[in-house]
């Protein structure tokens, strides 16, 4: 399999299932690498490889991975949380499309449906971990995070190349 058939059938619906599981770590990891010239973006998504937005995101990140330790956060299939993740699900799969001189609107499908599937799987995974198990949500969390950045990293490595 080539890499670019890699990218259509897991980099890009796997970034978006990240983003329903974390919103902003793929948007955010997709920035670093424009940011750092890995990740090849002109055309719409030149915003994406500037220094102020890379911190800008790299500061909500970590807000959201801070703020995802108490447990009065909005569940992830809440509506108006559902579209958020849904609109950076298919922004991450639009840039990479673009980055890849291949039409957007594939990416921000791959993107979106990957995102539908995280945030109800990770909601789900979650809540049985916690209730039925009896995890502590702040392992369950934890463990989340560290999944999403490493695959997250991972897949930007295959679209990269």
């Amino acid at each position: 399999m080539t890499l670019e058939v890699l990218t259509w059938l897991i980099a890009i619906p796997l970034l978006g299932f990240i983003t329903g599981m974390r919103t902003l770590t793929p948007i955010t990891v997709l920035c670093w690498f424009a940011w750092l010239k890995l990740l090849p973006v002109d055309h719409w998504a030149w915003w994406s490889a500037k220094l102020a937005v890379v911190i800008l995101f790299t500061a909500l990140a970590t807000l959201e991975y801070v703020a995802d330790k108490y447990s009065r956060m909005p569940r992830p299939t809440r509506p108006v949380v559902l579209i958020i993740r849904v609109f950076f699900g298919g922004l991450v799969g639009a840039i990479v499309a673009s980055s890849l001189d291949a039409p957007g609107i594939e990416g921000v499908i791959l993107g979106v449906l990957g995102s539908l599937a995280g945030a109800f799987a990770a909601y789900q995974l979650r809540h049985q971990l916690t209730h039925r198990i009896g995890c502590k949500t702040w392992h369950v969390t934890v463990s989340e995070d560290i999944f999403a950045i490493a695959c997250t990293i991972l897949c930007m490595g295959i679209v990269t190349g």
